[in-house]
This record gives structure tokens, sequence and C-alpha cells, in this order.
């Protein structure tokens, strides 16, 4: 007789209450899964980019007709804001992009070439898919960032198994509604649900493996592929600074913060995290920031007018109550928001703006997570760029000042992947065509953007032919004589 899956309780961000549940997956389970993708990934793979594209194509169409579903699915999972709602469209314009990119990422990877050290020798370039992907995803925008992953791991010829957050796992099975629409998709294309042992689980059995998430689940991943000999590539937090020079624009500087600080309740990566402005304008540049944050709305009424919602996850409304607690004890002021509000089971913050922080705080070194905007004066540019790259992290990091020279000076100087320069949060800029590195503790392994990041589901391999006379050891007279 079979024994009944355990069942896990999923809450509802915006009620507190528990309106949904999951089965967790067995060891066996993940094993079962992970043997029949791995048994259907060859027939995949032979398909060639083109005749994956036809497949991938199909399941487009099916997104499209459930993508306004989709995004409802999300928005109950995360709390919404109007871009939850927007995910299946998003989720279109990923697939639709990799249709596009993936036949001529494959030739520029490809080449068929006379050795230049050799030069009878013709090498000739075969890309191997890793059979298949373990794709372990966060509960943050659960949809899109489980999908930068699978996506192009897909297009590249891998079979995909993927881990989604326990905490929001409602719009994955919408998701899957429409794979199952495509056969040949269903069946390279599978995901488990549980806790952090069922994402061991699928480390186990995988090939290669692609985590977002914190950086201490990270470092356990990383130890689990080392242990494997398999790759991996983690995507972490970031702690993403901005720099306000004394020649910049106050208006822009304090719309483009606060934007970079709350969207989404400040629960993105790469979020604004920290703020330099320099001492001449700091007090002005408050000011305005203050005036302008008590104009943000949260979105307890409506999901879809609101600008802030609910924490996702209560446990992250609890560390950032933390960060501002020791922000206060250890001297900062408290300039707005700060205090966690439960409104009809939802747990919400507004725009909390602090002064008078320095590097002792949490909130200015370890990655918050939330709507919040620690704000420090700075005297010249050399303290600026210090305090800015005084971070274990690298993500991104954003420079507001007078000219667009000015601000890429500054940029040229600061470590992190993305730069955003004159604005916040300009990382869907490059989705398409640009790659980064992360910095510091912000990741690890190639990069999951543009059209290079599909090399990460593939190994090279190359074929030599010899089209001249075999070199015949007896002729060689550079092994000496020994007599």
């Amino acid at each position: 007789m079979a024994t009944a899956p355990q069942m896990l309780a999923v809450r509802n961000p915006r009620s507190g209450k528990v309106d949904h549940k999951i089965a967790v997956s067995s060891r066996a389970e993940v094993a079962e899964k992970a043997g029949s993708l791995r048994a259907n990934q060859p027939a995949w793979e032979a398909l060639g980019v083109e005749g994956r594209c036809g497949v991938m194509a199909r399941w487009l169409g099916a997104v499209k007709a459930q993508a306004v579903a989709i995004g409802e699915a999300d928005a109950h999972d995360t709390g919404g804001c109007h871009t939850s709602y927007l995910q299946g469209f998003i989720t279109m314009g990923n697939i639709g992009g990799w249709l596009e990119d993936a036949p001529k990422a494959f030739a520029a990877l490809d080449y068929d070439a006379m050795s230049s050290s050799m030069p009878s020798v013709r090498v000739q370039s075969q890309l191997v898919a890793y059979p298949l992907t373990g794709v372990i995803s966060p509960w943050n925008a659960p949809l899109m960032l489980a999908l930068l992953d699978a996506v192009p791991a897909l297009f590249a010829g891998s079979a995909v198994l993927l881990k989604p957050s326990e905490v929001t796992p409602r719009v994955i099975e919408a998701l899957f509604e429409t794979v199952r629409q495509v056969p040949e998709l269903a069946g390279v294309f599978d995901y488990v649900t549980g806790p952090g042992e069922v994402g061991q689980a699928v480390i186990e059995e995988a090939d290669t493996i692609c985590f977002t998430g914190s950086v201490p689940t990270g470092r356990k991943v990383a130890v689990a592929c080392a242990e494997r000999l398999i790759p991996c590539n983690l995507e972490l937090g970031g702690k993403d600074p901005c720099i306000v020079t004394a020649s910049a624009d106050l208006e822009r500087a304090a719309t483009a913060v606060l934007r970079g600080a709350v969207y989404a309740t400040g629960q993105v990566c790469y979020s604004v995290e920290r703020v330099y402005v320099h001492r001449s304008i700091h007090d002005d540049f408050v000011a305005l920031l203050v005036e302008r944050a008590a104009e943000v709305r949260l979105n307890a009424d409506n999901p879809r007018a609101g600008h802030i919602g609910p924490f996702t996850h209560p446990p992250q409304g609890a560390i950032v109550a933390r960060h501002i607690s020791d922000a206060v004890r250890k001297g900062a002021v408290l300039r707005s928001g700060g205090t966690l509000e439960d409104i009809d089971g939802g747990l919400y913050l507004r725009p909390t703006i602090l002064t008078n922080v320095d590097h002792t705080m949490l909130i200015m070194q370890d990655e918050t997570f939330g709507p919040c905007l620690p704000v420090m004066a700075y005297d010249d540019e050399d303290e600026a760029v210090r305090l800015a790259n005084d971070t274990q992290f690298g993500l991104t990091a954003s420079v507001i000042a007078g000219t667009a020279d000015e601000a890429e000076a500054i940029g040229r100087r600061l470590n992190a992947g993305g730069i955003f320069l004159q604005d916040t949060f300009l990382t869907f800029a490059k989705l398409r065509t640009f790659g980064t590195d992360s910095f510091g503790w912000s990741g690890y392994g190639a990069p999951r953007i543009g059209p290079e990041s599909l090399r990460r589901f593939l190994r090279r391999k190359s074929l030599l032919t010899q089209t001249g006379e075999v070199a015949d050891i007896r002729n060689d007279h550079h092994l000496g004589d020994d007599k």
C-alpha cells in the first residue's frame, strides 16, 4: 500500500491564511522524474536548435493563451504588485526572445577551421548539452527567476528539473498546465515540490545546477555540487549602493532612488539598499525623499493600485525589522516608516528612510530585502567609492550625477556586475543582449543573461581531423641520440 505524501501548507501573503497545500516530493519521486527526463533528453537534443525552436514556439502559444491566469497565480503567490500580473507576458517575452537568439547563439559558439599551430589539422566543434539541468528557484519573482535559467537550458538541448520555492508554488502549477499541452516539452521539463531537502535531492540527480537565493544556502549548494564534481551557477544576494553626487539633479535622484529601493516591496536582488549622498546636498535630498515617500501607497486595499505589497514571506519581514531596530539602537534616525503593519493578515512596511547611519549597522552590511533607504553623507568622490565598495556583495550599483560623463567615471570605479548610470533598476535593459558577471558574494559562474548564457548548459567538444600525412616517429629528429 502506497504511503500518502507529506503535505505542506502554503500561506496567502495578503490574508495570512493557509489557502493552499503542496505534496512534498519524496526522494524516490525526484529520482524517478530525473530518470524519465534523462531518458527523453537525447531525442530532445537530436531535434537540433531549429527543431527545438519549433516546439518552443508552440509552447509560446500555450503560454499566450494562459498569460492572464499565470499572472493571477503569480500575484496570489507573492501578494501582488502590478508586475506580478504581467508575469505571463514577461514569460512570453523570455521564450520569444530565445526563439530569435538561440540559433544565433549556437552559430556564434560553433567553429570549423584549420589549426593555426598544425595547419594540416581541421578543427570542428560539437556542442553537447548537459543531459539534466537542475533549477532551484526562490520565492521572490518565482516565475521569472525560475525561467531565467530553465528556458535557455531547454533551448540548449538539456532536460530541466525545477524545484520552486515551497513559499510560492501556485504560479509553477499554472505554468505547467501550459507545458503539458506540448508533449515533446513535457517529456523534458518537469518539477518537484517541497522544502530544502527536495532541492538537495535534485542536486544529487542533476548534471549541472542553477540556484537563485541567499548566500548561506548558496554556499551549501556549491559544496554539494563540488562533492559531486558538477558545475553550478549561483545568483545570490546584493547590498547595492547608489551614489548621488553634489551636481546631481535632486528631483531625478530622489525619484530614481525611491523606485529602486521600494519597487516590489524591495524584495529584488538588485534593489537599492544603501544611498551615499554628497554632504552639500544631503539634507535637501533627504527632505525631498521623505516628501516623495509619503506619496507611496500600500496596496492592501487593491493589489493593482498600490505601490508596495505585503512581504511575500513573513520571516523576511522579521529580518527587515531586526535591521531597522539595530540601526536605531546604534544611533540612526528614522525619518519615515519603520514599523511593520499587519493589515487583514498581510505584513506591510511603508518606505523606511534612515539617516545618521554607518557601516557598523546591519542595514548597511547585510542584505535587507525590504523597502528601506539608509542614507549616508560623504565628503568627496574617493570616500563615496570606498563606502560603496565596502561590501562583500557586488551585484549592481548606481550613480546619479550632474552629467553622464561624471557618473560613468565614478561607475567605472565600483565593484559590481551591473552599473546603472543616471538611474537605478536598469537590469531589464540588458536581458536580451548583454551578460554581466556578479562580483563578490553576489554570484558564481557564467552570466545568466544574454545569448552567451546559453553556454552554461553546453559542453564543447572538438573534432580534430588530420588532412595531411601522419607523423612517423621514426623520422622525428627531435628525440635525440641515445648513443
